[in-house]
């Protein structure tokens, strides 16, 4: 394997906690939802050639993990529906709706229909709807996911960031945040691809006058994004915590290396600009961008801890936010010649370091996320 391909390779990696684990530990996610169901419901009220009671709405989640933080959304979205008593709205509260949830392969499904299903410590809608139809699909949002011309309205927030391979190791650094040069253009350069390929896939599914809301890690017009908004970097310490056990021996230069994180945060610019260039194809796809606005929802842990003040706490509630999106990624960084018993050691030492850190200084710690909030429809 080439180091090109070892790179690429760790995207395969990617997989959020499982058995309903991510939704319970990333309460920021679902505040971060919560703060863009308005923009969701007014996107729904200005879709025109509404369905008939003989037809049928058609939504998606993209990117869904278990499903848990975008229900209260997806109950309001249906409530939206069902209680709507205007004459214009008359048939299409009565038509049947269909919400398909895709997220990629490794991705806990089961998890997903056990919440869906009320089988959890989390209150389903699905008993609360007639006529309402869940699936599942194969398919990511880096493929196609629904037939030509029969989506309403897609959502995705918190997923989008994700990159379809890892361009390359980032020299010195986890991620492009902390990436200069050749890498952070390598980064650049594959996020506008990925960006392209996904809003693509969307025009074709999409119904004239359909809605996208997309909701992405972004980096905002101050140069904040995710985990730095002031006080100690997040991606930073991850860093710094992984060259700490490079310089003890504990992992290896190759295994630091393969520690780089598929991501890539836009900055608005970078959102916008397929969507208004009117010579892209995504702009000739008939996708417009009808609103964009970053916002930064704080960390649910830190702000806790300015009420308890009890800095333990704090540690052991904060770091498993930050395992549920990133343990698979080091996890596979680490090399296949080590015994598993041996890659879960170092992984349980990595975290109970940062928890050390959180805990002795809890100042500065906290993970506030920052957003892009995009309204795009198709003409």
């Amino acid at each position: 394997m080439t180091s090109n391909d070892a790179a690429s390779g760790q995207a395969d990696n990617i997989t959020m906690s499982a058995g309903g684990l991510y939704s319970l530990a990333t309460i920021g996610a679902k505040h971060v939802i919560d703060h863009a169901t308005p923009i969701v419901l007014n996107a729904l009220g200005n879709i025109p050639n509404l369905p008939r009671d003989t037809e049928h709405w058609c939504f998606s989640d993209m990117g869904c993990a278990d499903g848990g933080t975008s229900l209260d959304l997806w109950r309001n979205v249906f409530n939206a529906i069902r209680n709507n008593d205007s004459t214009e709205w008359q048939a299409a509260s009565m038509a049947d709706i269909q919400i398909v949830y895709s997220d990629q392969a490794r991705n806990d499904f089961n998890a997903l229909i056990q919440i869906l299903h009320g089988l959890t410590d989390f209150t389903s809608y699905l008993p609360e709807f007639s006529n309402l139809q869940i699936l599942e699909s194969g398919s990511s949002f880096y493929l196609p996911i629904l037939p030509r011309e029969s989506l309403h309205l897609g959502f995705s927030a918190t997923a989008m960031h994700w990159l379809s391979t890892k361009p390359c190791n980032i020299k010195n650094h986890v991620h492009m945040v902390g990436a200069t040069g050749a890498d952070l253009d390598k980064f650049s350069e594959q996020a506008a691809s990925d960006w392209q390929t996904i809003l693509l896939h969307r025009a074709r599914e999409l119904k004239r006058g359909g809605k996208l809301v997309l909701v992405n890690f972004a980096r905002d017009e101050q140069g904040r994004y995710l985990g730095n908004t002031g006080g100690i970097n997040m991606f930073d310490n991850f860093n710094k915590i992984w060259r700490s056990f490079l310089a003890d021996g504990r992992i290896t230069s190759s295994e630091y290396d393969l520690m780089t994180l598929p991501q890539y945060y836009n900055t608005v610019e970078e959102f916008s600009a397929p969507l208004l260039d009117k010579n892209s194809p995504v702009y000739q796809s008939g996708l417009r961008l009808t609103d964009i606005k970053t916002a930064i929802i704080t960390c649910p842990f830190a702000d806790d801890y300015k009420n308890h003040h009890d800095a333990a706490r704090f540690a052991r509630e904060y770091i498993p936010t930050i395992r549920s999106w990133n343990e698979s990624i080091f996890y596979g960084g680490l090399s296949t010649t080590r015994s598993a018993e041996d890659r879960h050691q170092l992984i349980e030492e990595y975290y109970a370091e940062y928890q050390r850190q959180v805990a002795e200084n809890p100042q500065g710690h906290g993970m506030d996320y920052v957003h892009a909030y995009m309204t795009i429809e198709r003409i």
